[in-house]
């Protein structure tokens, strides 16, 4: 898991080079092609996450071209870096336009101050967990994460502690370049505590396992493990096969365990891999190919198998649940 450096500052120019004036010279405004650019996506992303998940420029008019203000280009930053770390979009994008909330930069404030996550808006345990993880506390992080686990088991403790502990981390990872050794020893000490779900997990109820897998390039498996440990926790055998799965590999995989079902995770537009789903083989009974995070947007048409998109993770959960066992 990576946070995302602070893009640097890019003066606003139009298509044709010339600077994009407003009439304002305090509050400049980008184009489409340059916020893509900073923020190393594709243009039809951000119109994407405009018409999902309302984080399109403010005051547009229809008919009129695109132009993001810096509020705009912070919220799409923050976007961008969670959903890099493994948050589903719908949550990013939640996170992102809650930040309008932060001061402007400029008005007794800077403009890292104005993309952080306030620490102070957070439940206590959240603050806690990332108290413990500045500290590299390992042993309190451990505790802290196992029982609400056993507590509240892995949906509610990947949505209410995990994910917005790993938000605060990363958020501040992303602002100030430091803290690397602070979100590396927590998602280590995650990434332990859901195989350990996995290790007492009940008697699978499923005689054809599901297969969760990242898109061929991608590196952010992190939700995987979160998926694999929820589905466990109810019984249902699910194997991670990790990181940057080839298209030839799925395939293999599937054929060898016999699946009922297949997701595959990309956060990046450019990491969707329609190839690798193409090449997941019809078995009988059918395999149940789902996809999800913000890469793959609308889910696609990838061969012989229909194709499932989800947005969160009870929802991939319930979905992959239903293939399982039906």
């Amino acid at each position: 898991m990576r946070g995302a450096a602070v893009a640097p500052t890019i003066r606003p120019m139009s298509a044709d080079n010339r600077p994009v004036s407003t009439g304002d010279s305090s509050a400049p405004v980008l184009t489409v092609a340059v916020v893509a650019r900073r923020l190393g996506v594709a243009p039809a992303t951000l119109r994407t996450w405009d018409r999902r998940y309302g984080l399109g420029p403010t005051g547009h008019a229809a008919g009129a071209h695109r132009r993001y203000t810096p509020v705009d280009v912070r919220r799409l930053e923050l976007m961008r870096r969670l959903t890099r770390e493994g948050v589903l979009p719908a949550e990013a994008a939640r996170v992102a336009l809650a930040s309008d909330s932060a001061p402007n930069a400029g008005e007794g404030s800077s403009a890292a101050d104005a993309r952080a996550v306030p620490l102070h808006d957070t439940d206590a345990t959240v603050r806690g967990l990332v108290k413990a993880a500045q500290a590299l506390d390992a042993r309190s992080i451990d505790s802290t994460v196992a029982e609400a686990l056993d507590t509240h088991g892995v949906l509610w403790t990947w949505d209410a502690l995990l994910v917005p502990a790993l938000t605060v981390v990363g958020d501040r990872w992303g602002v100030t370049g430091t803290g690397v050794d602070v979100e590396h020893l927590l998602a280590e000490s995650i990434l332990n505590a859901l195989r350990a779900v996995g290790a007492s997990a009940p008697e699978p109820r499923n005689s054809r396992p599901v297969l969760l897998a990242c898109a061929p390039e991608e590196l952010h498996s992190l939700p995987l493990y979160a998926l694999a440990a929820a589905l466990m926790e109810r019984g249902i055998d699910a194997r991670v096969l990790g990181a940057r799965v080839p298209p030839d590999a799925l395939s293999a995989a599937v054929r060898r365990a016999g699946a009922c079902a297949v997701f595959v995770w990309a956060h990046d537009a450019d990491l969707a891999d329609t190839d690798q789903l193409a090449a997941v083989p019809q078995l009988r009974p059918s395999v149940a190919l789902v996809v999800g995070g913000p890469g793959w947007g609308d889910a696609p048409a990838a061969g012989p198998n229909p194709v499932t998109r989800v947005e969160r993770l009870s929802e991939a959960v319930m979905v992959l649940h239903r293939a399982a066992v039906g």
